[in-house]
Parts: C-alpha cells; structure tokens; sequence
C-alpha cells in the first residue's frame, strides 16, 4: 500500500509543479501537458534505465497517466486563479514529490536488493530528477544545483530506507512530512551546502 500512495503523491505533485511552471512560461496547452508530464514521470524513468528496468514498468501506470492528465487539465483552465499563487505554494508541491518519489525510488532499490548507495542514487534521481528535467526544458536552472539544499534530502530518504526503515509504513510516511518539511524550511530560511572559496 505504501508503494501506490507515495506513487500517487510524487505524480500529483509533480505534475501540479510541472503544469505550473509551464503556464509561468506561457506555454500553450501541448506544452504543459509536455512539461507537467515529464516532471511526473521523468526522475523514475531515468532511475529505471539506471536500475536496468524495462520501459513496459512506465507505461504500464495507466492510473497515474491519468491522474496526471486530469491534474494538469485543471491547471491549464484555473490557471489564472492559481498562478498567482505559485509563489507561496509552488514550493509546497515540489518539496511534496521530492520527498514521496525519494522514498519510492528508494523502496524500488530495496526490493531489488540493491546496495545502500543504489539506494541512494534511486531516491536522488526519482525525487529530483524530475524537477532537473522540468526546469531545464522550462530554461531555468535546475534547483538541485541552487544553493538551498534539495537533492540532499532525497539522498537523506534513501539513506535512511536504505537501512531498514523500509520495513515500517507509518515510519515511511512520518520520514514522507520530514523530508518535505525539511526542504521547505531549508527553502525560507536560505539553508546552504559549503562552497568552494576559490
């Protein structure tokens, strides 16, 4: 169970993100379908490729094709109701499918008994390989190589899962609030990595 619900989280948000940025953009109705598709869909396709998965395991998510369809329908024509809050909330979506793809890619890895730092690199690609598609067809630069933290957080949920918290749903779906939290908070309070001084 706790595999559909992250599944279903991740799409939903992500396509939501994807939609919105696309209509920031003014692009026509093909391309934020293009765009909210790709970021619902994007980071997990690339892990499956990685992970040596067949391209049958993305189109056999018929339910998801089309909770991402009807989602980014009603962003194309409620748009100018919700983009004047994509500000306030957009980060709110996109910290909500980081955080439940991180965790689902993470499961994926753990059930194909890969090792912890597969783990990892599963999360990291499911949770944010998405954005880092969606914000380079949208022209902006990936917030993963921002300096507020992101991508490190799904490396956190997949370290984590990693070492066995995978075993307990209420424990995914409690690490499911604190990664998403986390990223919003590291967001409005400008949290950073180290840089290089030279």
């Amino acid at each position: 169970m706790a595999w559909e619900v992250f599944s279903f989280i991740g799409t939903a948000a992500f396509a939501i993100s994807g939609a919105l940025i696309a209509m920031e953009e003014k692009y026509d109705i093909f391309g934020v379908y293009i765009l909210g598709m790709v970021t619902a869909f994007g980071g997990g396709a690339v892990r499956n490729v990685l992970l040596g998965l067949p391209s049958s395991v993305l189109w056999s998510q018929t339910f998801l094709f089309i909770v991402a369809s009807i989602l980014i329908t009603f962003i194309f024509f409620f748009s100018k109701t919700i983009i004047n809050h994509w500000n306030r909330w957009g980060t709110y979506f996109d910290a909500i499918g980081l955080s439940a793809f991180a965790i689902q890619g993470a499961m994926l890895a753990v059930n194909m008994n890969m090792s912890l730092y597969a783990v990892m690199v599963a999360a990291v690609l499911t949770g944010a390989g998405g954005g880092v598609i969606r914000d380079l067809l949208a022209g902006r630069r990936p917030l993963v190589f921002k300096r507020d933290i992101y991508a490190v957080w799904a490396a956190g949920a997949g370290f984590l899962v990693g070492i066995g918290l995978y075993s307990h749903d209420w424990a995914l779906y409690a690490l499911l609030v604190v990664v998403a939290t986390l990223r919003i908070l590291s967001y409005h309070y400008h949290w950073e990595l180290p840089i290089s001084n030279s």
